[in-house]
């Protein structure tokens, strides 16, 4: 049971970078953008400098999906185009994660995640 719940998650996480793809090729926004920022979320990982309990919480918080489905929603609200199109990038980075096996981080250290533990 525990394989077949870490491979649903893997899939999860390959289905939302495809949808964010998807999403993100429909409405015409650069692919350059998408190139350049696809990685910058994991610009969260320099909050382990602050130690591993800081590092967890600041990393989880840049690798969860509220954040960046409020800044789609608010784009979409506002009329400003930019804004989906940077959340669907960070949805994108999302969801490559976890279709890899990377999860989110427990205090113990970087390399303890949810997937470790499915």
């Amino acid at each position: 049971m525990r394989i077949l719940n870490k491979m649903l998650l893997h899939v999860e996480g390959a289905v939302v970078l495809g949808i964010s793809l998807y999403l993100y090729s429909l409405h015409g926004n650069s692919w350059v953008l998408f190139a350049l920022l696809l990685l910058s979320p994991d610009l969260a990982m320099l909050g382990y400098a602050a130690g591993n309990k800081a590092g967890a919480v600041i990393y989880n918080v840049f690798h969860t999906y509220s954040l960046p489905l409020v800044l789609i929603a608010a784009g979409m609200l506002l009329a400003q185009p930019l804004l989906p199109a940077l959340g669907l990038i960070w949805t994108a980075h999302i969801g490559m994660d976890r279709a890899v096996g990377y999860g989110l981080k427990y205090p113990a250290g970087f390399k303890k995640s949810h997937l470790n533990k499915v």
